[in-house]
């Protein structure tokens, strides 16, 4: 109990209210103290116990600063009246010299615990061991530094600037704490529709722009400018599809699902052509909720739209559990060839080598050398180095 200090209830700045319990009774290591159904509150910095009423009032109160406590451990004690009930052992570090006066000046035990009629509530001892591990009192702007500005404060007189050293005092403080965070969720709405705004101007550009190269197109006459298509693609990558399919535009699941796998076929075809005909499902989630902008897609969703796909995209699943979209065009036995030819030149190849030469991802390249070891053409290697594949000479 000698790490307690008398003290105000009050918070000062960088301090934050955490959390409250009611009816705590403090020990001094195993002895019982006077210190008996009072409230105890815990800040960013300390934990404060006094009397019922007492903090709200800002009157005197009791205070630990969080710094001294070392552990929290937790015991269950036996009442008569109340059952098991839970009590809370603080673990105490060295007394520092700059204390200032409390409630003991000596004392043999290096812990306290709090008690309650009932125990202390889970809630507040898991908001205990949050703010511990959290440390906010090791900032240069601790409380020590604000007691200290306070005190010059009240040397310079009343002229001295009221904002700097102003003190949250019990309710009336915390109420003003949650006025400062809601003017500043205010200030941070009105930002985000000031970026909403430069959105808007943006695509207003890019319709202007569109307008201009479909014409071109269309009347044939006339070369589009680089820096035109330049400009295009740009305000193409910024904001996707134009005009992405929800729920709220279609009157049922099943509409919703067909329209949106029939959007994702005109996405997707030219990108998975690009990428040799197959796109892991990952990366069409990813590429598909980057193009919609904010009109994101669940997992679950997609993964519907996907397998009504009827051309020329189709959802293939491997035996391995890998999910993929492919060409209808495309091939396995060719592309088993040309994987078959790339191992041939590098004698043997793994996975993340495969990926690697042909820009593809680990999950694709896994595959394509599962495929061409089915039909036959590789064989594989596993050891402590990894897997690796090489040709087949029992066949070939």
């Amino acid at each position: 109990m000698n790490r307690f200090e008398y003290c105000q209830a009050r918070l000062f700045e960088n301090e934050s209210f955490v959390a409250k319990d009611r009816n705590i009774k403090l020990y001094d290591g195993e002895e019982k103290t006077n210190y008996e159904d009072g409230e105890i509150v815990l800040t960013s910095h300390r934990l404060l116990w006094g009397r019922n009423g007492e903090i709200a009032r800002g009157g005197s109160c009791l205070a630990l600063k969080l710094k001294y406590v070392l552990s929290v451990d937790e015991e269950e004690a036996s009442s008569m009246l109340f059952g098991r009930k839970k009590r809370i052992i603080l673990r105490l570090g060295t007394l520092a010299s700059d204390k200032m006066p409390g409630p003991m000046d000596h004392s043999c035990s290096s812990f306290v615990k709090l008690s309650g009629r009932n125990g202390v509530e889970g809630a507040f001892v898991q908001a205990l061991h949050s703010t511990l591990a959290a440390r906010i009192w090791i900032v240069p702007d601790d409380v020590e530094q604000a007691q200290s500005s306070q005190s010059d404060a009240s040397a310079a007189g009343p002229s001295a600037d009221a904002s700097r050293r102003q003190l949250r005092i019990g309710i009336v403080g915390i109420e003003r704490n949650l006025a400062e965070k809601q003017k500043q969720t205010d200030a941070n709405i009105n930002l985000a529709f000031k970026d909403l705004g430069r959105l808007m101007a943006m695509a207003k550009d890019m319709v202007a722009i569109t307008n201009v190269v479909s014409a071109k197109i269309r009347e044939r006459q006339g070369e589009i400018s680089e820096d035109e298509t330049v400009r295009f693609k740009s305000y193409l990558l910024s904001l996707g599809i134009d005009d992405p399919v929800t729920r709220d535009g279609t009157r049922s699941n099943s509409e919703y699902f067909l329209k949106l796998s029939r959007q994702l076929c005109e996405m997707l075809l030219d990108p998975i052509t690009e990428s040799g005909g197959m796109m892991s499902l990952a990366d069409v989630y990813c590429r598909v909720n980057r193009a919609r902008g904010l009109e994101l897609l669940s997992p679950e969703d997609l993964l519907e739209a996907c397998r009504l796909l009827t051309g020329p995209i189709k959802l293939r699943e491997f035996p391995s559990g890998a999910i993929v979209l492919q060409l209808e065009s495309h091939d396995d036995a060719l592309i088993s060839q040309r994987t078959l030819e790339l191992v041939e030149q590098n004698v043997s190849m793994s996975p993340d080598e495969l990926a690697r030469l042909e820009c593809i991802s680990l999950l694709l390249a896994r595959e394509r050398l599962l495929t061409a070891e089915g039909f036959g053409q590789l064989c594989r290697d596993e050891s402590v180095e990894g897997l690796r594949f090489y040709t087949n000479k029992f066949i070939h």
